[in-house]
């Protein structure tokens, strides 16, 4: 419907005899039209489900809820004590009072169980993957530039984002260091740009006191290292004073098999070159400055030619304060620094030479490959089965594009298609590529580090054959989904967010993101003027790599004459979908929960 801005807002008229008001839409100042507001009633399949497993009567029993959680919910863990306790919740919830207990739940009792995504969501919040397999096993929750506030050119460096992250669940953190004007002290910033620094120092101290509030499991720091010597060795002290006992490092150069998360856990990692005389040390040449021990040179040459003018001088030093807790930080550290190659745990690099070279992996040794999404692309045409080869014991780190100055993001499947463990993302932007990341790190309970499939880690005869992206699969499984009803929008959203004229117009998008024969779209009906629609749909889809599928639902407002307006969005891991009917809850654009948008849905993987 048309949108207009010099509409009035419709008021709540509480008078109705339904006894649950209405909402006045004025056109024009002129005509008025009401519109009742209706609350979402039990979906016939609900009813049904109802009266099958409370044989008739009017009550459900604890121990006949039990029954419907374990056969229809396939919640076969659950015992009557826990369905005892969620019988008292939910009343608990509706009615202020257990007392009924004893009487069990009736049909709206059950129905708000059902709507309820804290108790009947439709992913497992538990870690549930095998956590003692080496690092490589795992996709890893991954962050590019974590320091930047906005874009890639001129926004403000802060240790914000690098906390947002970490309480997101993101498990690798990047820096990039550089000196300071005088060349005295550490500067976290994105070289070559207007971007204003912030110091090492905030940025460690916030990893340190932040790493562990949403995940247990390893935190790794990848270092972009424009340093000298000397101040690389400040920044091992700084590393050892801060991390104490947190910090793992290895006893010898390198290894041969990375740790496991579980062994892991409440520790931090250091990831990136080795210094340069250690490279030289060990008969490996590294051409230019300083600069060249990063990894992503071709963006900064990238960034350097997009400005003109760049003023040294905003370079601030580390404020006074800062320095009296870094000196407190350094008197109060029991630990003698082992140097900064010391520190090191997984060694990285960019490929040099022939790409199957690069790839090959090594006897004797782990290492971290870091490709842009581009170079991405193009060897997964020519070296696919390479790739995948070599992130069964090695690290690849996929990184965006130099032109993304807007904080924007590419496709990730690419890279988990070929096990690629670091696919790093913009976390400070939005758009639907983040909404990917965010729902394939929902599963695994969200501790940021999800088990590859098994069909990524396999070795044939000789162990040289493996997986090959490219190859045409037969279709394995097929998700069932029913979309009943929605609701939540006019709790959120005022009256007028959608419509100057009337309530929206909703309908849904459902996408199936993974293999590329998987992918596809489907969308729901318009159901028009309602609050809380209700589509009562069911949709299949064939899926030939359901390990990798993620299930992307989009809520939209139609518009006749203008964009159609947004109304939700999710992300599911479709190998985490439970089994049953089951609340999904909606996000915003960022990715933050809306408070009380809400679809019931049906999900089944056959």
């Amino acid at each position: 419907m048309g949108k207009n801005k010099n509409a009035e807002y419709p008021n709540a008229d509480d008078n109705n005899d339904d006894g649950k008001g209405s909402y006045n839409y004025k056109m024009f100042s002129v005509f008025n039209r009401k519109f009742k507001i209706t609350e979402p009633e039990p979906p016939a399949d609900v009813q049904n489900l109802f009266a099958e497993y409370s044989e008739g009567r009017q009550e459900m029993t604890a121990n006949q809820f039990r029954s419907f959680l374990t056969d229809h919910q396939s919640e076969h863990d659950c015992t009557l004590e826990e369905a005892e306790r969620l019988v008292a919740e939910i009343l608990q919830r509706r009615h202020h009072s257990t007392a009924y207990v004893d009487n069990g739940l009736k049909l709206d009792d059950f129905f708000e169980f059902l709507l309820s995504d804290d108790l009947n969501g439709p992913i497992n919040k538990q870690v549930h993957h095998d956590m003692c397999a080496p690092l490589s096993h795992y996709f890893i929750y991954t962050g590019h530039n974590s320091y930047l506030t906005g874009n890639q050119l001129s926004s403000d460096c802060s240790e914000v984002p690098i906390v947002r992250a970490l309480q997101r669940g993101v498990r690798v953190i990047e820096l990039d260091l550089w000196p300071n004007s005088s060349k005295d002290e550490i500067h976290v910033l994105h070289g070559r740009t207007l971007t204003t620094p912030v110091s090492l120092f905030k940025c460690l101290k916030s990893i340190r006191d932040y790493a562990f509030v949403r995940s247990p499991y390893p935190v790794i720091i990848t270092l972009e290292d424009h340093l000298t010597a000397e101040l690389q060795e400040k920044v091992a002290e700084m590393l050892v004073q801060i991390f104490g006992e947190m910090l793992y490092y290895p006893e010898s150069d390198s290894l041969i098999q990375l740790p496991s998360p579980e062994v892991l856990k409440y520790r931090v990692m250091i990831s990136t070159k080795p210094p340069k005389e250690y490279l030289e040390s060990s008969g490996i040449k590294q051409k230019g400055t300083p600069r060249d021990s990063g990894t992503e040179d071709d963006n900064e040459d990238y960034y350097e030619d997009a400005i003109e003018t760049f003023e040294t001088d905003d370079w601030s030093n580390i404020s006074d304060e800062e320095d009296e807790d870094w000196s407190d930080c350094r008197s109060s550290g029991q630990l003698n620094p082992p140097g900064y190659k010391g520190l090191i745990t997984i060694h990285a690099g960019k490929p040099k030479g022939a790409l199957k070279d690069a790839l090959r992996p090594a006897a004797d040794k782990i290492r971290r490959l870091s490709m842009s999404e581009q170079e991405l692309e193009k060897a997964a045409t020519t070296n696919g089965t390479d790739i995948v080869r070599f992130t069964q014991n090695n690290i690849l780190r996929v990184y965006p594009k130099g032109t993304r100055i807007t904080s924007s993001n590419y496709k990730p499947m690419v890279g988990w298609m070929h096990g690629a463990q670091m696919i790093a993302f913009n976390m400070q932007g939005y758009g639907k590529s983040l909404w990917l990341m965010h729902g394939m790190f929902q599963a695994n309970g969200g501790c940021g580090y999800v088990k590859k499939p098994d069909f990524l880690m396999k070795k044939g005869i000789n162990n040289t054959e493996v997986f090959d992206p490219r190859k045409r699969l037969l279709v394995q499984k097929r998700l069932k989904v029913k979309v009943y009803l929605g609701d939540g929008w006019r709790l959120d959203f005022s009256h007028t967010h959608f419509d100057a004229y009337s309530p929206p117009d909703f309908y849904i998008k459902i996408y199936i993101v993974g293999a590329a024969v998987d992918s596809t779209q489907k969308k729901t009906r318009i159901i028009e003027d309602n609050w809380s629609p209700i589509w009562n749909e069911e949709f299949m889809f064939p899926l030939t790599l359901p390990e990798l599928a993620l299930l992307r639902i989009e809520v939209r407002d139609h518009d006749k004459s203008e964009k159609d307006d947004f109304g939700g969005q999710t992300c599911l891991p479709v190998s985490e979908l439970r089994r049953g009917i089951r609340s999904v809850h909606l996000h915003d654009k960022k990715g933050e929960k809306l408070n009380n948008v809400k679809l019931l849905m049906g999900f089944e993987l056959l």
